[in-house]
């Protein structure tokens, strides 16, 4: 539980740099793409283990 509340402050101080660096320079401009990338993985992440421990669950009700 504490890396999804640690991933959760990541997640946010990454968006936030992100919304940052867009106000400063081109979308397409490195720093953006790369904190976008950045924020992907993140959030991955944060899916891939929310969605672990919702797994379980959804094979007890059968819909796996």
């Amino acid at each position: 539980m504490k890396r999804v509340t640690a991933l959760k402050k990541e997640i946010e101080a990454c968006r936030v740099e992100m919304i940052r660096l867009a106000s400063l320079h081109k979308l397409s401009s490195p720093e953006v793409v790369r904190m976008s990338v950045k924020l992907d993985h993140l959030l991955n992440e944060y899916d891939e283990i929310t969605h672990k421990k919702q797994q379980p669950t959804l094979q007890k009700a059968g819909y796996c």
